[in-house]
């Protein structure tokens, strides 16, 4: 008898959001919900085919982040929302939960792919966390793609802009006047040997002031990863997300209190969060490639895709 069965090849997967909030059922039109849904499949399929051919957790991320940051209509990247004095500052996290390295940006302008910048961090620097004009210097050292105010210029956004300054208010990227929608991206994935990463982006609020910075870079708040437990990226109101320390809250209740993936992640969603006024959402995956997307809010941009055949795009409950 064969003291050591064969295994079967281990479930990989890949789950992505493109933010989350109140984003109006009513308000959405045929014609939108088609082009959102066609944008998060397209960055499914990007991070999902690397993972198809062997590829690692850390990559299958930064290609279905990248690509949301390349589309215009996620607040990350070429996306980004305007702050308060027209500018965009931009922020990225990036996990990789077999060594648990990481690198992040903060408070960015002019990079391309800000995702790119949070990987040099982690691959080309003893730190973990970079912003604003020193991590421009460092993204110049390194080739990360910059372009010029123009690239990122986008009429619907400027127009939030506008609408928010004659009010006075911070608004959470929205489409519609009534809408909240918390705009940011994210993926994580499994890989093939059972690897974790997570990745997150995001341009922040609109008309925000003072270089704020919300939980999308800060390593355990909005992203976090440990081949142990679980990765996880966050999408909603910043503040409370790093008040809840709410992506390593999840780990901590997997590996702490033997929860599973999709019981932790409701506990922190759905009680934790709600109970701060914590409106919003996370994507996560176990290295048994399970994948759970939870949120609080009426929406949340997201999607999954495994290696079992299980796959969906989906906007709201």
């Amino acid at each position: 008898m064969n003291k050591y069965p064969v295994t079967r090849m281990r479930k990989y997967s890949l789950a992505i959001h493109g933010g989350a909030g109140t984003i109006r059922k009513a308000a959405m039109t045929p014609a939108m919900e088609k082009e959102y849904l066609q944008a998060l499949s397209a960055a499914l399929a990007e991070g999902y085919q690397l993972l198809e051919k062997g590829m690692t957790a850390r990559e299958a991320v930064i290609a279905a982040v990248k690509s949301m940051e390349d589309c215009i209509l996620f607040n990350a990247g070429r996306g980004s929302v305007f702050t308060h004095e027209g500018r965009h500052e931009m922020d990225a996290a990036i996990m990789d939960g077999k060594s648990l390295r990481a690198g992040a940006i903060a408070g960015v302008q002019f990079i391309k792919n800000p995702i790119e910048l949070a990987q040099a961090v982690m691959d080309h620097s003893e730190h973990v966390m970079l912003s604003g004009e020193g991590a421009l210097q460092f993204a110049r050292m390194h080739n990360i793609s910059i372009e010029e105010d123009a690239y990122f210029y986008y009429d619907v956004r400027y127009k939030q802009l506008l609408s928010a300054q004659s009010s006075g208010d911070i608004i959470l990227d929205h489409h519609i006047a009534e809408d909240k929608k918390f705009g940011t991206v994210g993926a994580v994935a499994c890989d093939r040997n059972g690897n974790l990463a997570a990745a997150t982006s995001t341009g922040g609020m609109t008309n925000k002031r003072f270089n704020r910075i919300g939980d999308s870079p800060l390593i355990g708040s909005g992203t976090y990863a440990n081949n142990k437990t679980c990765a996880i990226s966050c999408t909603g109101h910043g503040e409370r997300f790093i008040e809840a320390v709410a992506a390593y809250d999840v780990s901590c209740l997997m590996e702490y209190k033997g929860l599973s993936l999709d019981e932790a992640m409701k506990f922190v969603v759905q009680e934790k969060l709600v109970a701060m006024n914590g409106e919003g959402g996370m994507i996560g995956v176990d290295p048994a490639g399970n994948c759970s997307m939870q949120f609080n809010s009426e929406g949340m941009y997201r999607g999954m895709k495994d290696s079992e055949g299980n796959a969906e795009t989906l906007i709201y409950q």
